[in-house]
């Protein structure tokens, strides 16, 4: 877990602006951002594609120099640093890629000791590396296997192992699942979490799936147009999004869960009622409230319960309930109004939440 407040950023980025120019008007893929990552915390960068992630993952190492702002990595800040003191800070920033860009003619052990091999260290200190990481990632029985002999959750498990041969304290990646399947890719984030834990890493990493970040990490940055538009603890994020793309990325993963053809079968309301289909997220205090029966005392309505699940952000759990609501207009803002007042987030989901 993320190491008691007060202590300084393990990655500090401030006023980040990074622009390529080509032959047209100039783009500017980051736009003034400005984040920090905490020690031992697993931090993610969210954003659809073009949104800025990938360049701004690559300027924390400097394979990407932004054109002005500074990124400082523990304790130094890299847009200061000499060619030979960027490697020397470079060795400890390990990075994880989408591809594995694995060595073809290497067997697993050559793969992961060929950053120490470039680095020049001795020959016996790189095997005994080796054989320290081959189990952390579970890959001891497949050391002499060579990458096409292996699945895609072995790729990266190498991939893994390479980015810590230096000893990192810092572990980028970009994108590490996105070319997985679900159940690899469940396994790929869980060895990710348990390294952090061992290794007492801090871990930056990007992607395009609120389910990556709901699975994982402890804080989130949601990105837009080469700008952070909203970033906190992903509990926070997820069940109190602020910006509306915040939302759409949400609810891919906590939306509505109306079953199709559910809301046919709904009887239809009375004359002088009306019938809304509200969703309810609960948590916090509120979330063990029995809302809707008293709500329905309230203001005189009938709340049916269409459907619901209770899950869990990291450790703390949620509810999510869709409600049909039957009686006057103006009741049912009121009940709507009332269960806000609570801290439930309540949103109107119409009558085809298909």
């Amino acid at each position: 877990m993320p190491d008691a407040p007060g202590q300084p950023p393990a990655i500090s980025l401030h006023a980040l602006v990074r622009e390529f120019r080509g032959r047209g008007t100039p783009m500017r893929a980051l736009d003034g951002v400005s984040l920090d990552v905490a020690p031992g915390e697993v931090f993610g960068i969210v954003g659809r594609s073009g949104a800025g992630k990938s360049t701004l993952l690559r300027c924390v190492n400097l394979l990407e120099r932004p054109d002005s702002g500074t990124v400082t990595v523990l304790g130094q800040e890299m847009t200061r640093l000499d060619e030979a003191a960027l490697r020397q800070a470079r060795r400890g920033i390990g990075m994880v890629f989408q591809h594995f860009n694995l060595l073809s003619a290497r067997t697993v052990a050559g793969n992961i000791a060929f950053p120490l091999e470039i680095a020049g260290v001795p020959r016996a200190e790189r095997e005994a590396r080796v054989a320290e990481l081959l189990p952390l990632v579970g890959l001891e029985a497949r050391r002499d296997y060579y990458p096409a002999q292996l699945s895609g959750g072995q790729k990266q498990r190498v991939g893994i192992a390479r980015a810590l041969a230096s000893r990192p304290r810092i572990l980028l990646c970009d994108e590490a699942t996105s070319a997985l399947d679900p159940e690899t890719t469940e396994e790929i984030l869980s060895l990710i979490r348990s390294i952090r834990d061992r290794l007492d890493l801090t871990v930056l990493l990007i992607t395009h799936e609120m389910a990556v970040v709901k699975a994982i990490c402890d804080r989130v940055a949601v990105m837009e147009a080469g700008m952070v538009i909203e970033q906190g603890r992903v509990f926070d994020v997820f069940t109190r999004p602020a910006h509306p793309t915040t939302r759409r990325f949400v609810s891919e993963v906590i939306g509505h869960v109306v079953p199709p053809g559910t809301v046919a079968r709904l009887p239809d309301p009375n004359p002088g009622e009306e019938r809304r289909l509200l969703q309810v997220l609960f948590a916090g205090p509120s979330s063990t409230r029995a809302v809707v029966s008293e709500a329905s005392r309230r203001f005189g309505l009938d709340l049916n319960i269409v459907s619901g699940r209770i899950d869990a952000i990291g450790s703390e759990p949620y509810g999510l309930m869709a409600l049909a609501a039957y009686g006057p207009p103006n009741a049912i803002e009121e009940a709507s109004a009332w269960m806000r007042s609570l801290g439930l987030d309540v949103s109107d989901i119409g009558e085809d939440p298909a």
